[in-house]
């Protein structure tokens, strides 16, 4: 299962180009689409799901080119987790879930079996009784994950699985989407650089619509090999002259001076000592490039 991407463009009616003439493959496995808010992932995944057209350019699953004549084999392949999920209040979590399997074709029996695994997967089996109405934030989100995985599709897709979950909640998650994602592909999208270091290896950096860098995480930390630094200010207000020349991705008390890491393409013109890239120095490094 692969999805390849050419020339990819949407442009809204207001004129806004939301993706510029992108090229992308999608591998089996897990892979992190990273990007700010306004990248054009969300965008991409509406594509992606057949929900919008674009304006130009070419996508493929499977070998199938996305075509009207060709979106309901493709949706059956696909399942979809949104950014924003809001499913049937008035509904119990198993009563949605059902519902949600019985729009999706899958027959009452298996509907039941999966929806009893993954609610054990999700720690939802004791809330199955619950009103949708009823659930916390972070609960509609695993239920809307659950719901997403009924179909057990070909291409998974995404759309920051772990907002409003606790610390726990997050890990239960992703290690939930890398075994499932044995076999198949799925799409990760987040602006959570943690998550994508804990589940993937492939990813891509998405900016104004654009694919800044695609490939695999040691390549991306190799690019901003020798420009990550860490220096000490004394007090605050050496640390914001620093901030007026330099790129702060992080700063911290150590005992009573403060320690920045610096972003610089060149060796910062104060004392400093090189540092190793994590991935959040380096996407932040790669997103300033232009």
């Amino acid at each position: 299962m692969g999805i390849k991407i050419e020339d990819l463009t949407v442009t809204f009616k207001n004129k806004v180009t939301a993706i510029n003439h992108a090229d992308l493959e999608i591998p089996q496995g897990i892979f992190g689409l990273l990007g700010e808010n306004g990248a054009g992932k969300t965008t991409l995944m509406r594509v992606l799901t057949t929900v919008l057209s674009p304006t130009s350019g070419t996508v493929t699953l499977d070998g199938i080119p996305y075509r009207e004549k060709n979106f309901e084999k493709i949706q059956k392949k696909i399942g979809y987790l949104p950014q924003e999920i809001d499913l049937y209040p008035s509904l119990t979590v198993q009563e949605c879930l059902e519902y949600m399997g019985d729009l999706s074709g899958i027959s009452k029996r298996t509907a039941k079996e999966r929806i009893g695994y993954y609610l054990e997967k999700t720690s939802l089996s004791e809330h199955r009784r619950k009103k949708m109405k009823q659930l916390s934030g972070g609960m509609k989100r695993r239920v809307g994950l659950v719901q997403a995985l009924l179909n057990e599709p070909a291409f998974l897709i995404v759309d920051e699985p772990t907002t409003g979950l606790d610390p726990e909640e997050r890990i239960r998650i992703r290690n939930l989407l890398v075994d499932f994602s044995e076999g198949r592909t799925v799409l990760f999208s987040t602006h959570v650089v943690e998550d994508l270091v804990a589940t993937c290896n492939q990813l891509a950096v998405m900016k104004k619509g654009k694919f800044l860098y695609t490939g695999n995480m040691k390549e991306l930390l190799e690019q901003a090999k020798g420009h990550i630094w860490i220096c000490r200010a004394k007090d605050e207000t050496m640390a914001r002259e620093v901030e007026k020349t330099y790129h702060i991705s992080s700063k911290q008390y150590v005992g009573d001076e403060l320690q920045m890491k610096i972003i610089s393409e060149a060796p910062p013109q104060i004392p400093c000592s090189a540092c190793e890239a994590t991935l959040e120095d380096a996407y932040i490094y790669i997103a300033n490039q232009e």
